[in-house]
C-alpha cells in the first residue's frame, strides 16, 4: 500500500517561511554592509563628496544581520528537529520549494554576477578593485549558499546534523567579525556623529565666509565682528558650533583679509583616493589662473583658515556703479 505524503501544518509553513524570510534578508544585508566596506574603503572618483557611512545605512544593515541571521539559524534548529522526531517531515512541499527556490536564487545571483563581470571586461571597462571585490562578494555569498542547501536536499545535514550544527556557528562567527570589523574600517557610531559635526563647522564656515564676502561688497570693509553680519531684512543667520553652541572665532588681519576658526574634533577625512576636500573658492585672480584650489583641510583642535578677498574677482557695489 503506497504511504501517504504528510501534510503540511501552520506550524511546518511558518517555519520554513520564516526561515527562508530570515535567510534572504540577512543575506542581502550582509551584502550591503560588505559593499558599504568597500565604498569607503575605494571610495568613487567621480564622487569627491565625504559621504557617513552611518548616515547612509550602515547601521542598518548591521542591526538586520545580527538578528536576522541568529533567528534563521533557531528556526534551522527547529526544522530539523521535527525532522529528526519525523524522518517524514522531510517530504514536505514547503520544504522542497524553499530548498530549491534558494538553489535557483543562489545559482541565478552567480550566473548573472558572472554576466556582468563578462560584459565589464568586454565593454573595454576598467577593472577597479572597488568593483572587483564586490564581484568575489557575491560569488562567494551566493556559491556557500547554494552548497549548504544543495546538501540539504541531498540529505547530507540528516544524516550528519553535528557537521551541520558546527557549520552554523562557523558562519555566525564569520558573519559578526565582517559585522564587527566595521568599527574598525568605518569607526564607531561615534566617531561617526564627531565626523558630522566636524563637517558641519566647515559648512558654516563656508557659509560665514560669503556673508563676509558679500558685506565687504557692499560696504568696502570688513565687518569688524560677525555680529555685524546680522540682518534681519534678508533673514540671514548667523550659524554657531553645532557642538558648543557658542560663536566661531573671526578676525580681521587686514584691510581685505581675515580669519575664520574652529575647533574639530578629528583630521577632516578624505575623498577621491586622497584629494581633500574643497569649498568655494576665494584666491587671487592670479592663483585662480593658475590653477590653484582653496582647501578646507584640518587638522584636530583649534584651526584657522586664512583668507583674503581678491577685489577684481568680488568687485564692491560702488566701484560698479562708478
Amino acid at each position: 500500500m503506497e504511504q501517504n505524503k504528510p501534510s503540511v501544518t501552520p506550524k511546518d509553513f511558518f517555519l520554513w517561511a520564516g526561515a527562508m524570510i530570515a535567510l534572504y534578508t540577512s543575506v542581502i544585508a550582509f551584502l550591503n554592509l560588505v559593499f558599504s566596506y568597500i565604498n569607503y574603503l575605494y571610495p568613487d572618483t567621480l564622487n569627491n563628496y565625504w559621504v557617513d557611512p552611518y548616515q547612509s545605512g550602515i547601521s542598518a544593515f548591521m542591526a538586520t544581520v545580527i538578528v536576522a541571521l541568529p533567528l534563521f539559524i533557531v528556526l534551522m534548529r527547529l526544522i530539523r528537529k521535527t525532522i529528526t522526531e519525523d524522518v517524514t517531515r522531510q517530504d514536505l512541499w514547503v520544504r522542497r520549494w524553499a530548498l530549491v527556490l534558494t538553489l535557483f536564487v543562489s545559482a541565478a545571483a552567480v550566473i548573472v554576477t558572472f554576466i556582468v563581470l563578462l560584459t565589464t571586461f568586454l565593454n573595454g571597462e576598467e577593472m577597479t578593485m572597488r568593483f572587483l571585490l564586490k564581484i568575489l562578494s557575491v560569488v562567494l555569498v551566493a556559491g556557500a549558499a547554494f552548497a549548504y542547501f544543495f546538501a540539504d536536499i541531498k540529505g547530507r545535514w540528516a544524516t550528519n546534523p553535528t557537521l551541520s550544527r558546527n557549520i552554523s556557528y562557523v558562519v555566525l562567527v564569520v558573519v559578526f567579525a565582517v559585522v564587527f570589523s566595521g568599527f574598525f574600517i568605518v569607526g564607531s557610531p561615534r566617531d561617526a556623529r564627531l565626523a558630522r559635526y566636524d563637517n558641519q563647522k566647515v559648512n558654516d564656515l563656508q557659509n560665514i565666509q560669503w556673508q563676509i564676502v558679500s558685506y565687504w561688497q557692499a560696504k568696502e570693509k570688513l565687518p569688524a565682528s560677525l555680529t555685524e553680519l546680522a540682518d534681519p531684512i534678508s533673514y540671514s543667520n548667523l550659524p554657531t558650533d553645532p557642538q558648543t553652541k557658542v560663536s566661531y572665532e573671526y578676525v580681521v588681519k587686514g584691510k581685505t583679509s581675515f580669519q575664520l576658526c574652529a575647533d574639530f574634533n578629528a583630521v577632516s577625512r578624505k575623498t577621491m583616493e586622497g584629494i581633500e576636500p574643497t569649498a568655494p573658492v576665494m584666491l587671487s585672480y592670479q592663483e585662480a589662473k593658475d590653477g590653484a584650489v582653496e582647501k578646507w583641510h584640518h587638522e584636530a583642535g583649534h584651526v584657522c583658515f586664512d583668507r583674503t578677498i581678491d577685489p577684481e574677482r568680488y568687485p564692491s557695489q560702488k566701484s560698479l556703479v562708478r
